[in-house]
């Protein structure tokens, strides 16, 4: 089996690739032993995800996945976006990013939104984008203690509950990060990566 090298320090980002690729090597930068803060200096998640991918793969000559991940609010004209991370600030926590954001859509109405991942594959050989997108809405307050970022926000269409109160194992099977992965886990199965 083939390792390939998840170009992320976000240990919430680790836990859901390792879930969901399960039987498979996935190697975290910690695990390596590697630290490097990447800035994501791209204006779109694409340009973020192959940043992060082509710095890693440059240290360690190994295949290599990133992902960037942005939340899009319609109301806000697909804001915060590539700006997701740092949408409060530089520095911001995601609970100041979940406090500036439910401050914009106060008294607004239209609280529909969708969470976009987009992975990064590079080999020796070729980089390949993945994309997946889950639709949903933004909740008034923060409900549920699980998940990361914007989840306890963010309830996806046809469910009641937001990210942050699913189990992991429900989230995966739904969320933007999984379309993405599963996409990217059909293209290693046809070319018997993996």
């Amino acid at each position: 089996m083939n390792k390939i090298i998840l170009a992320s320090n976000n240990p919430n980002k680790v836990i859901e690739f390792k879930a969901i690729f399960k039987n498979h090597k996935i190697i975290s930068l910690s695990e390596l032993g590697l630290n490097q803060d990447i800035p994501e200096t791209g204006s779109t998640l694409e340009e973020n995800a192959l940043i992060k991918v082509r710095e890693i793969f440059k240290i360690t000559n190994s295949t290599c996945i990133s992902d960037d991940t942005g939340l899009e609010v319609n109301a806000l004209n697909g804001a915060p976006g590539v700006f997701s991370a740092r949408y409060a600030g530089e520095y911001a926590n995601a609970q100041e990013n979940v406090k500036k954001l439910l401050t914009k859509l106060d008294g607004l109405s239209d609280r529909k939104a969708q969470f976009r991942t987009v992975i990064a594959y590079k080999d020796s050989n070729q980089e390949l984008l993945f994309d997946g997108i889950v639709q949903g809405s933004i909740t008034l307050e923060p409900k549920g203690l699980s998940g990361f970022g914007y989840d306890p926000i963010f309830i996806p269409n046809n469910y009641q509950l937001t990210f942050a109160e699913m189990s992991i194992d429900i989230k995966n099977k739904i969320s933007h990060r999984s379309n993405a992965i599963k996409k990217l886990k059909a293209y290693f199965l046809s070319k018997d990566i993996i």
